[in-house]
């Protein structure tokens, strides 16, 4: 028993060795790097262990950034409860600058809920599908006293975005008639059309390039 006990507080002895105190540099260093989660190259730099490093940093109460939460001010909170109800999570979160995760948590913390919209009347379905295509969601919402989010949802779901050009008779003959000597990149500059509708209709015309004839 008297061995064993010796061999302990031998072993013991070794781990104090082990433990040096910081020096002044490593202090600073450790104030720089540790917000910015780089606790393995303070202990590489320095010499200590990364449990030394964490246990450094956790005695001086420096922490990581993620770690540290921005403190919601009161002009915040009230812009929060006032577009809450009828704007978008991430629409109100590029207006405050925060996280959609912040936003959500934060809202949920105070108890704020979202607003059901009334029903779309036949009258402003119609009004949104003559607006739509020539005026921005901003204004349609204004028009129909909606919020931009409600415009873009009801817009989606009855299939109003930007319908594809037709291509034209007149597009089809140019195109067959350039192909077989001009890339699809060229040709979709010529024609105002994208690079990839161009190769896409050209694969549905069934377009081949010409080979080359070979001369004896």
């Amino acid at each position: 028993m008297k061995i064993g006990k010796i061999q302990y507080m031998k072993k013991a002895k070794v781990k104090k060795k082990h433990r040096r105190r910081w020096t002044e540099d490593e202090i600073n260093l450790l104030k720089e790097l540790y917000p910015s989660g780089r606790a393995r190259e303070i202990a590489k730099r320095t010499g200590h262990t990364l449990a030394a490093v964490r246990q450094q940093a956790y005695n001086m109460g420096i922490t990581t950034r993620q770690y540290k939460q921005r403190l919601w001010s009161t002009d915040e909170i009230e812009l929060l409860k006032k577009f809450y109800p009828n704007e978008s999570i991430r629409s109100i979160a590029d207006k405050l600058g925060r996280s959609e995760k912040s936003v959500y948590g934060k809202a949920h913390l105070i108890g704020l809920k979202k607003e059901t919209p009334p029903p779309w009347s036949d009258q402003e379905i119609t009004l949104l599908k003559k607006m739509y295509p020539n005026n921005s969601k901003r204004n349609i919402a204004s028009k129909l006293g909606r919020s931009v989010y409600a415009v873009v949802s009801r817009g989606g779901i009855l299939g109003l975005g930007k319908k594809p050009r037709v291509w034209s008779k007149e597009e089809h003959n140019l195109l067959k008639k350039l192909y077989p000597h001009k890339t699809a990149k060229e040709i979709a500059e010529q024609l105002g059309r994208p690079v990839r509708a161009t190769r896409t209709r050209i694969f549905k015309l069934g377009l081949k390039k010409r080979r080359p004839s070979i001369r004896n």
